[in-house]
């Protein structure tokens, strides 16, 4: 029988992307092999509940809304991610999966919205970036940066140079929470007239570090 270890699935409003503020289920998964300095999920690391397919969908339905976001933890990290998600699409939810950018998206549904990131230095992960994930990427799919220091910014600036990513997609600079102002970060992606989409995260404009918010 297919199953997953989930952490939560929860209701709320989407916080990041490009369907900010929209009501969405999320299933949050357990575990990630990355250690992102500026990770705030950390409480999925470990724990979590075995659901099989049949439980996670069942959870899923009794929420009026056709936005599911698939999260982590790393989802990708479990092998029976990429079916679930194309059960979601064929259930026709408009499915979104938040990934770290270090495993490979190869085998996801093309018909899910991929949102990738791209770890930065200030991060302590950048060295995990899998960047043959962007040949995978379309035009629906979105990639992130979050960015912590000045020297994020002056990478991220270069990533999308060299990969072309805002001719492959959408790109997205947030700001590390409590690490960057931002409006510093607003003022340099004006400054350099960058092709980008700045995000602040809603749901902690709204309600701080609450978890399943």
């Amino acid at each position: 029988m297919d199953r997953l270890r989930i952490t939560e699935i929860f209701y709320s409003l989407q916080g990041e992307a490009n369907t900010v503020g929209i009501p969405t289920t999320f299933i949050r998964f357990t575990g990630c092999p990355l250690r992102c300095n500026y990770c705030d999920t950390s409480y999925a690391f470990s724990g979590g509940e075995w659901l099989s397919f049949e439980r996670i969908m069942q959870a899923v339905k009794q929420y009026q809304t056709d936005y599911v976001t698939v999260t982590g933890g790393e989802p990708l990290a479990q092998k029976a991610c990429p079916a679930l998600l194309q059960q979601l699409i064929e259930a026709s939810y408009q499915v979104s999966l938040e990934t770290s950018g270090a495993l490979s998206i190869a085998a996801v549904d093309p018909r899910v919205v991929k949102v990738m990131d791209l770890k930065t230095p200030s991060s302590h992960e950048c060295d995990r970036n899998l960047f043959s994930n962007i040949e995978y990427l379309q035009s629906h799919d979105q990639v992130k940066f979050v960015i912590g220091e000045r020297a994020d910014y002056d990478w991220a600036k270069q990533q999308i140079a060299d990969w072309r990513l805002h001719d492959r997609c959408q790109v997205l600079f947030s700001p590390s929470y409590s690490q960057v102002e931002p409006s510093v970060l607003a003022d340099w992606v004006l400054a350099d007239q960058l092709p980008v989409r700045f995000q602040l995260q809603l749901h902690k404009v709204l309600w701080g570090d609450s978890p399943g918010r």
